[in-house]
C-alpha cells in the first residue's frame, strides 16, 4: 500500500474524507481520449464540435437573422442596411473570435441559459455600430432558443462533413482500391467458414471492400441537413403576432435555405432531428463495413497473405520481442465499434420528444462530436495500417498450392455439363474430409469417364492459382465503376 497514490492506498474512515486535489485541464488529465491521449488526431473536428465551434454558429446564425429582417419590406422597423452595417454583421458572424465565445461563456455563468448569453454578447457588440445599435432589439426576433441551435447543429455537421469526415473517407476507399488495383491478379485462396474455398484474387477481395464503403460514403454524403425557423411550437406565434401581414413560413424557408441547410417545414420547438439520425445511420453503416475490413486484413497478416512494415524503436509487446501486431487494424475495429455505440444511440434517441419539446435532446446534442471522432481516428488507424502493408505472393502460392481439393468444384461442373451420373456426389467422396495433392486430383481427371479428351486435358491444366474466375477483371473494372459513385 505504501507504494500506491495515496488516495488509493488510504481507506477512508467515514464519506467525509477530503477529495483528491482537482487537475488542470490538459491533454494528460482530460478525461476522455478524445481531448487527451488521441486530441492531436481529432483536432481537426474541435473548430466544429468544441462549444467554441457551437458559438460560432450561433452567433453567425444570429447575425443572418437580423440581417434577413433588415431586408423585409414588411418589418419597416428594421430598414435596410448599409453596406457597412452589412459588413460589420458579416465580421461579426463570420469570424468568430475566441474572446467574444469566452464572454459569452462569462454572461451564461449568469443567466444559466446559453442561447440567451449569446443574444447578450451579441447585443454588446452591435452596440457599437450605429445603425445596428438602433435595431438591437431584433436580436433573436421572434426565435426560440430551438431556432438557433438547430441551425447552429446542422451548420457544424455540414463543416465537419465537408472539410474532415467525407474527405478522410474518400481516402479511405481510395487507399483499399489502390491495394485492388495494385494485386489485380494475384491468387488467393478463400476461405469460407474458416475452410478453403474457390481461389479469387487479393485484388478483387480488396475491391469488394472499396465498393462497399463507397456506397456507404454516398449515402453519408446524400444524407439531409435539415433546419427550421418556426418559433416556440412551430407556428410562428410570436412573429405573427407582431406582423401578421408577414409570410413567415416563406421567410423561415428562404432563410433556412440560404444557409445551405433543407428546410422543414413541419416542426414543434425543435427540428425532429431525422435528418441527423439519417446521417448517423449511414455512417454507422459506414464503420460497420469498416469492422468487416479491418478483421478480414486482421486476418490476412495472420495467415501471412500480407506483412507489415515496421517502424524503428516501434514495441509490439513488452515481453515478447519478435511481435509486429496488427494493432492499426484493431484500433481501427475497435474506434468503429466506439463511434457506432454512440451514433446509434443518438440516432435512435434524438428522434424521440415528449410533446412539442423535452430537454433529453440538448445534453445529447454535445456529443456529435464523439461519434464522429472515434469515426475518425478508426479512418486514421486504418489507413496508418493499409500503409504497412506488404503481400507476401510466396505465401499465397504456398496456401494455393496445399489445397488442389477446391478443384473439385469445377472437376464436377464440367462432368456435369457433359452427362456425367452424379458428379457432385463422386467428388464429394474422392475429397471430402481428406487432403488432395495435384498428383490425387489429377489421377482422378485421368481416371473420369463421359468427358472428350480435350476437356481431360484442359482439366489436367487446370490449378488452384488459375481457378480464379473472373476476380482480375473486377478488381481491373473496379476504377470505372467508383467513378459512377458520388460523394
Amino acid at each position: 500500500a505504501a507504494l500506491l497514490p495515496r488516495q488509493v492506498a488510504a481507506v477512508p474512515s467515514s464519506s467525509s474524507a477530503a477529495p483528491p486535489p482537482a487537475l488542470e485541464l490538459s491533454e494528460l488529465t482530460a478525461l476522455g481520449p478524445l481531448d487527451g491521449r488521441y486530441a492531436s488526431k481529432v483536432s481537426s473536428l474541435r473548430r466544429s464540435f468544441s462549444e467554441y465551434g457551437l458559438i460560432r454558429f450561433r452567433v453567425a446564425v444570429e447575425c443572418a437573422w437580423l440581417q434577413k429582417l433588415s431586408e423585409l419590406p414588411g418589418v419597416p422597423e428594421v430598414p435596410a442596411l448599409s453596406s457597412q452595417a452589412r459588413s460589420f454583421l458579416a465580421d461579426l458572424g463570420g469570424e468568430v473570435s475566441l474572446e467574444l465565445a469566452q464572454r459569452v461563456k462569462a454572461i451564461e455563468a449568469t443567466t444559466n441559459h446559453d442561447v440567451k448569453a449569446v443574444e447578450y454578447a451579441l447585443k454588446e457588440r452591435l452596440a457599437s455600430q450605429p445603425e445596428l445599435a438602433k435595431v438591437l432589439e431584433f436580436t433573436h426576433f421572434g426565435a426560440t432558443s430551438e431556432d438557433i441551435n438547430n441551425l447552429a447543429h446542422s451548420l457544424m455537421l455540414k463543416e465537419a462533413l465537408s472539410t474532415v469526415v467525407l474527405p478522410t473517407m474518400r481516402s479511405l476507399v481510395e487507399a483499399i482500391a489502390k491495394l485492388a488495383s495494385e494485386h489485380a491478379a494475384t491468387p488467393m485462396l478463400c476461405r469460407t467458414h474458416g475452410q478453403t474455398a474457390s481461389p479469387s484474387t487479393m485484388g478483387k477481395e480488396m475491391a469488394v471492400f472499396a465498393h462497399r464503403l463507397a456506397r456507404a460514403a454516398a449515402a453519408v454524403a446524400r444524407a439531409p441537413l435539415l433546419g427550421k425557423f418556426a418559433g416556440a411550437v412551430g407556428n410562428h406565434n410570436a412573429a405573427l403576432s407582431a406582423y401578421p401581414s408577414v409570410d413567415w413560413h416563406g421567410v423561415a424557408r428562404e432563410f433556412v435555405e440560404s444557409l445551405g441547410l433543407e428546410w422543414n417545414p413541419y416542426v414543434t420547438q425543435i427540428e425532429p432531428h431525422d435528418g441527423i439520425a439519417e446521417l448517423f445511420d449511414a455512417v454507422a453503416r459506414f464503420n460497420t463495413v469498416l469492422v468487416d475490413f479491418c478483421r478480414d486484413v486482421w486476418g490476412y497478416v495472420s495467415l501471412g497473405f500480407f506483412t507489415q512494415r515496421t517502424r524503428a524503436g516501434e514495441v509490439g509487446s513488452s515481453t515478447m520481442p519478435h511481435k509486429v501486431n496488427p494493432i492499426d487494424f484493431e484500433n481501427g475495429e475497435g474506434n468503429a465499434g466506439m463511434a457506432n455505440a454512440t451514433l446509434l444511440h443518438l440516432a435512435q434517441k434524438l428522434p424521440v420528444s415528449r410533446w412539442q419539446r423535452d430537454l433529453t435532446d440538448s445534453t445529447v446534442l454535445r456529443n456529435l462530436g464523439v461519434g464522429l471522432g472515434h469515426s475518425l481516428l478508426a479512418y486514421e488507424s486504418c489507413l496508418r495500417g493499409i500503409s504497412k502493408l506488404q503481400l507476401d505472393p510466396a505465401r499465397l502460392a504456398a496456401d494455393l498450392d496445399d489445397a488442389w481439393e477446391v478443384l473439385a468444384e469445377p472437376v464436377q461442373t464440367v462432368m456435369r455439363r457433359h452427362g456425367v451420373p452424379e458428379p457432385y456426389e463422386k467428388l464429394k467422396a474422392y475429397t471430402r474430409g481428406r487432403r488432395i495433392d495435384r498428383d490425387a486430383m489429377r489421377a482422378f481427371i485421368r481416371g473420369m469417364e463421359g468427358i472428350p479428351e480435350e476437356e481431360r486435358q484442359r482439366l489436367l491444366r487446370l490449378e488452384p492459382r488459375t481457378y480464379t474466375g473472373n476476380a482480375a477483371q473486377q478488381a481491373q473494372d473496379l476504377q470505372r465503376v467508383l467513378e459512377t459513385i458520388r460523394f
